[in-house]
């Protein structure tokens, strides 16, 4: 592709595309739930497989492994060379994967089965972020909400079509979720025409992505980074307590019923959904670096409270958490895209994956935890966790030191 080409915005952009953004969050929709069915039928695996808990962990493992590692190696190569149709193939391996669940003989062919799955998902999250921000019309926070909270969506309906067919039906309903895989699928596809169509711009060399950056030296930008994956571990260690021990901390501290816990578990993943939607439009018309740290940050006085709240302020705590923390995501990956122009895979492999894995780490190190000390101690030890959200003071502005490069240049 000529440089005039690659520099010039496709017409089909200049506006932002609100139906290929629906598209790419319905499939993000399709996508995540169906990851999330793997650990919502474990106890189901675990009973047909007289498995113990070390073989459910490497279940587990090999996901996570695949899925979070990998994806950082998909976005920079297809930085590299544009891959319209990986997004379609990344959908037809957690395809494969669903099938093979669905018939698997042995604990070996479950592990090949999370794997496929995995991979399916380390494919989709690089490729479905730059097509959204191709998609955005320079919108991009505003592209970024609409495409997560697809995925937020998704990971909460996942467990509960587990729960009401996986569940009643046995191991070999799996394979009914293939219809939604093949929906993705076309889905996909179509989008691939779009981006193919539209011809996003061509993978940037090193040297036209600092002369398009944001006069940011290398430096600064790898604490930024670094400050951002810190972030990334607050926010995520902190969600995986909840999302994965929330029930059992009502359960245990308050004696309310499952299903009363679990009413509660989709409030705040309710909160967390609208979080996200929030999160990109205002980082688009207030600046990243100020809704990032009003996020992270911003959410420590409620969960400070939390642990000594009544069931009813627990509840009532649990929406402003979810939404101010959530909020933050959208920001972070949009600030991250910015500091690293022409590198929109690879920063959206690197902090999805870094962002799945702490959820999983998290999830395993506050369950170890739990069980020594006791779930009420994990939430008052997490809720120190969102006070890294002072260290986002140390993040540059990537819009000011642009401004400042170009006066300088006039200059």
């Amino acid at each position: 592709m000529s440089d005039s080409v690659a520099k010039a915005p496709s017409p089909a952009v200049k506006d932002t595309a609100f139906v290929v953004l629906a598209a790419i969050s319905l499939c993000h929709l399709i996508n995540d739930m169906l990851q999330s069915l793997l650990p919502a039928i474990y106890p189901m695996l675990k009973e047909n497989y007289g498995l113990d808990f070390g073989q459910v962990g490497l279940i587990t493992l090999t996901y996570q492994m695949t899925a979070s590692l990998l994806q950082p190696v998909v976005g920079l190569y297809t930085d590299k060379r544009s891959s319209p149709w990986s997004l379609a193939i990344g959908m037809g391996f957690t395809l494969a994967g669903l099938l093979l669940l669905s018939v698997a003989s042995s604990f070996l062919i479950l592990l090949v089965a999370a794997a496929l799955v995995g991979t399916g998902s380390s494919i989709f999250h690089p490729e479905s972020s730059r097509v959204s921000r191709m998609a955005s019309g320079g919108r991009h926070g505003l592209a970024q909400s609409l495409f997560q909270v697809g995925g937020n969506a998704g990971s909460a309906i996942g467990p509960l079509l587990a729960a009401f067919i996986v569940i009643q039906k046995g191991q070999a309903s799996v394979a009914w979720f293939s219809i939604a895989a093949m929906i993705g699928i076309a889905l996909l596809w179509n989008i691939g025409v779009w981006y193919k169509r539209n011809a996003a711009p061509a993978p940037q060399t090193r040297a036209q992505a600092t002369a398009h950056g944001a006069a940011i030296t290398p430096r600064r930008m790898r604490i930024a980074i670094c400050i951002l994956l810190a972030l990334i571990f607050s926010k995520y260690f902190y969600l995986a307590g909840f999302t994965s021990y929330y029930t059992f901390y009502l359960i245990e501290k308050f004696h309310i019923s499952v299903e009363n816990a679990q009413v509660l578990l989709f409030v705040f993943l309710g909160a967390v959904a609208a979080g996200t939607i929030i999160g990109g439009p205002l980082g688009d018309r207030f600046g990243r670096k100020y809704v990032i740290w009003a996020s992270i940050l911003g959410v420590l006085p409620f969960t400070l409270i939390l642990p000594h709240a009544n069931l009813f302020w627990t509840a009532l705590l649990s929406v402003p958490i979810g939404v101010i923390l959530a909020s933050a995501f959208p920001a972070i990956i949009v600030y991250a895209q910015e500091l690293m122009p022409g590198r929109v895979g690879t920063v959206s492999g690197l902090f999805f994956g870094f962002a799945f894995g702490m959820g999983g780490i998290g999830a395993a190190v506050l369950g170890e935890l739990a069980d020594i000390t006791s779930i009420d101690f994990v939430y008052q030890l997490c809720a120190f966790l969102p006070a890294l959200g002072l260290i986002a003071g140390f993040l540059p502005n990537p819009d000011a030191a642009r401004r400042a490069a170009a006066a300088a240049a006039k200059v």
